[in-house]
């Protein structure tokens, strides 16, 4: 028997139970990872609470975790027991002890880097690699605004687009935040909660705007973010943190200067093992390199979940956060 979360409606954190269940055995293709550190994920509250249905229920929750594998499907010729591996996509089920996925959304991790490091960043450094690399090729010298730039994957795309010679301008919620990304590399921060972010962006860009708008909080920021863009400048909205962007007026496009907009996701990218295994490969480079590093600030056991789940959802952590079975 292995201990794992299920929710079996949508709601708040109190929908979630600690239960046990006989691990699932894997079927060709697949592999079980025996879990050492659990990723915790906005998109994990999504589903949670409706937004993203699941497939069914009661339901698994988390996609993202590391830890060493611990059995073997037929046809599985890359990994075998005992190797330690990361994962951050495939189905439901990561808040757990075991987890059986397909193998090919499993990737074997380098000898310097940690379980708990993994699981805190694979999720969030493909999604930063998926933005700043193929989303909109960054080359080095543009301005883009990042929303939420202290936290786990806003920690991230401060220290890669430092790497990358890019000025981001990050928004946060407080001095304190400010301060940590730009300890992470944010080249300028904005206090959303005392400063107007579309004038500070304009001081901050001689009124040239920015060339990228990264939004991962949806609703609330919409309008604000295409207000940031240069003429000609891209949206990419990745998130829903405040809620979805409805009722969009595609004109508005247009009236804010011929913008672009794209609503990206990681499986929209990382949709084929040599993609997955490249992207990852970059970041484990960006890792061991030491051009990033994480901060896993927040460790909670899989019992505490729910308490998790509210800590982030309440934006009362900063960089990435854990759970241990």
């Amino acid at each position: 028997m292995a201990k794992r979360i299920q929710f079996a409606r949508t709601g708040g954190p109190e929908v979630l139970e600690l239960i046990e269940v006989a691990p699932a055995e894997p079927g060709p293709g697949e592999v079980t990872v025996k879990n050492q550190a659990v990723g915790l994920n906005f998109i994990d509250i999504y589903f949670r609470t409706g937004l993203y249905p699941a497939p069914e229920l009661p339901s698994g929750l988390g996609t993202e975790g590391a830890g060493t594998v611990e059995a073997v499907g037929e046809g599985v010729e890359h990994l075998a027991v005992g190797d330690r591996v990361a994962y951050a996509q495939g189905p439901l089920g990561a808040y757990a002890e075991r987890h059986t996925l397909p193998a090919e959304k499993v990737v074997a991790l380098p000898d310097a880097i940690d379980c708990e490091t993994a699981a805190a960043c694979l999720l969030k450094g493909l999604t930063v690699h998926y933005l700043l690399r193929q989303t909109y090729p960054l080359q080095g010298g543009e301005t883009i605004l990042w929303h939420a730039a202290a936290g786990g994957v806003g920690s991230i795309a401060c220290q890669w687009a430092r790497a990358l010679g890019v000025k981001l301008i990050g928004t946060v919620s407080s001095p304190e935040k400010a301060a940590l990304a730009e300890k992470n590399g944010a080249w300028a921060t904005i206090d959303y909660t005392r400063e107007d972010v579309v004038e500070r962006v304009r001081e901050l860009t001689g009124g040239e705007m920015c060339d990228v708008v990264y939004d991962s909080v949806g609703k609330d920021t919409w309008e604000l973010s295409l207000d940031c863009l240069k003429k000609r400048g891209l949206m990419v909205s990745f998130g829903n943190a405040s809620g979805p962007v409805e009722g969009v007026n595609i004109g508005i496009l247009n009236q804010k200067g011929s913008l672009y907009v794209t609503r990206p996701s990681l499986n929209g990218y990382a949709d084929t093992r040599e993609q997955l295994e490249w992207m990852a490969g970059e970041l484990f480079d960006m890792l061991e390199s030491g051009q990033v590093t994480i901060d896993i600030a927040q460790r909670y056991s899989l019992a505490e979940a729910g308490e998790a789940q509210d800590a982030l959802q309440g934006r009362r952590t900063t960089g990435s956060t854990i759970l241990l079975p």
